[in-house]
């Protein structure tokens, strides 16, 4: 299929969580024909007004969309919708499935597989800066995939992320995810234990954070999330429960290409300590308080 650069395709998105409830946003206003399928429909009822066409079942919206995109929870959510009863795969004509959910490598090389087997296009296609890239348009988006596919469907890349880039065949887009949750696992403990130092030692956090913040130390995680940090507000951009999911399956990753974590190991565990405490549905930014606290 070619998507016709005159005539908006039909753009089925499945999942209307904290992120994809955003990137449905810039679809519309783009004008973009939209499907929406969400576990809860309360969701989804602002879009709806908007415009957005509600389906009941996945595999019905996936059957009226031209372009699929999926913005879910878990890898198990993902082989559920692509693989599962009234699934995806079984229901798309010729469509661009482009998977944009944190999940593993070896899930996208079989939805790609797949796809191919049955005539459609599948990219993998997750997605890097919270709620706050999603609300701005601003994401990162790294995608695995044929060149062919991620050039057909660039146009709506680009109403969603500004750092858009096709980083090899399918699987690649989640590897690449997988280095990028690895990087802001080390810099959150980082963040978390410079700014309980700050505490211990007397200083006033958002003098240091003046200083800090424009030196070597700056960064994303710094200054968004360190401030929320020193403002008591651990409410989510990003989930405790799914960072955790994509810290597993990185030492996962890690442990077939026969790599060592001692970090990423370490960051895991300090995560799966909080989710013991009740703090799953927290932001990631929680960390701060096993420092403070002890």
């Amino acid at each position: 299929m070619i998507l016709d650069s005159n005539t908006k395709p039909r753009i089925g998105f499945i999942g209307l969580g904290i992120m994809g409830w955003s990137m449905v946003g810039h679809l519309l206003v783009a004008g973009y024909p939209l499907n929406i399928y969400n576990r809860s429909k309360g969701n989804a009822a602002s879009l709806i007004e908007k415009g957005a066409k509600w389906f009941d079942a996945i595999g019905d919206l996936a059957e009226n969309s031209d372009v699929i995109i999926s913005m879910v929870g878990y890898p198990s959510d993902v082989e559920e919708i692509y693989f599962g009863t009234g699934n995806i795969l079984d229901r798309a004509k010729n469509a661009y499935l482009i998977d944009m959910t944190t999940s593993s490598p070896s899930l996208a090389m079989r939805i790609a597989q797949a796809a191919e087997t049955k005539g459609s296009h599948a990219l993998d296609a997750p997605v890097s800066g919270g709620d706050i890239g999603a609300r701005n348009a601003k994401l990162s988006i790294m995608v695995g995939g044929k060149q062919a596919d991620f050039d057909a469907v660039l146009p709506i890349f680009q109403l969603m992320g500004a750092n858009i880039v096709l980083q090899g065949g399918p699987g690649a887009g989640q590897h690449t995810k997988m280095c990028n949750q690895i990087v802001i696992a080390g810099t959150i403990m980082g963040v978390s234990e410079g700014l309980a130092y700050a505490k211990k030692a007397g200083l006033d956090a958002n003098k240091v954070m003046q200083s800090i913040g424009g030196g070597a130390a700056s960064g994303f995680q710094l200054l968004n999330l360190g401030v929320k940090m020193i403002a008591g507000d651990f409410a989510p951009g990003f989930y405790v429960e799914h960072f955790l999911k994509d810290l597993g399956i990185a030492l996962d990753e890690a442990s077939k290409c026969g790599l060592e974590m001692p970090a990423l190991s370490l960051a895991k565990q300090l995560y799966i300590d909080l989710v013991s405490k009740g703090c799953a549905r927290n932001g990631t930014q929680v960390l701060y308080t096993k420092y403070i606290s002890e």
